[in-house]
């Protein structure tokens, strides 16, 4: 049988979720607790990978078993048996087809940027000590609704059969004193977000016009875009799938 999970981590003490050889990682962490709660061998896909220090405030994952549980307790047992930055929020059956990366329909990310010192929040949003145009940072996200080949945001050697991806929505919004740029789409490249934010900076900054954006991405060189904002301050915040996998 298969099962999704829903959940949530702060990746501060992990090296991305993917597993790693020589590093830890949220898969690695989750597939033990699994094994050792369900008393066999448990391995789990999520719906994407997230890099290290990166948050996700929600992921899902399926694992499959033949091993007989009661959700809600299992729940309890991982919460009870995982570090405290790692949280279960749900457990259900699905259809064996079903597959937490292939079947989402679309990603979105968070990106928090302070424009403030704050002692509070400097290990989970980026601190910009510059003046930011916002007007003209909003104004660039529209330029990405006109692009599907996103290479120019790539991070370089990534073994992938196509660059493309339908972004959905991206924008600025302030939020609690903090300036936030949502971004939702069908797939996302690896360090795909963190590039379009230092390049959105960099036009913040007036370092670069609105305009040069479209050259950017026609480029298809990550050398022309912007610098790779960290990854404390970005969160996976949602993954959307068809009704039929989760109601």
């Amino acid at each position: 049988m298969r099962y999704f999970i829903e959940l949530s981590y702060n990746g501060s003490a992990y090296h991305g979720w993917q597993n790693q050889p020589k590093s830890i990682s949220v898969q690695e962490v989750i597939e033990k607790a699994l094994s050792t709660l369900l008393r066999e061998e448990i391995a789990i896909v999520g719906a994407g990978r997230t890099d290290a220090g990166v948050h996700a405030l929600q992921m899902y994952a399926h694992f499959d078993t033949e091993v007989r549980f009661e959700s809600r307790q299992l729940v309890y047992k991982l919460n009870a048996f995982l570090p405290k930055d790692i949280v279960i929020h749900d457990i259900f059956n699905v259809d064996v087809e079903a597959h937490a990366r292939f079947d989402a329909l679309s990603r979105s990310y968070l990106y928090r940027i302070t424009l403030k010192k704050n002692a509070f929040t400097f290990n989970n949003t980026f601190y910009v000590k510059q003046a930011l145009d916002i007007e003209k940072m909003n104004a660039a996200t529209k330029i990405l609704f006109q692009y599907k080949d996103f290479q120019c945001f790539s991070k370089s050697n990534t073994d992938v059969k196509t660059y493309h991806c339908n972004i959905m929505k991206a924008e600025w919004l302030f939020k609690n004193d903090e300036l936030h740029f949502e971004i939702k789409a069908d797939r996302f490249l690896r360090n795909m977000v963190r590039a379009i934010v230092g390049t959105l900076i960099n036009i913040g900054i007036r370092k670069i016009d609105v305009e040069d954006l479209h050259e950017i991405i026609k480029s298809k060189n990550r050398g022309k875009a912007g610098f790779s904002v960290p990854g404390h301050a970005l969160y996976l915040a949602q993954v959307a799938y068809p009704n039929n996998i989760i109601k």
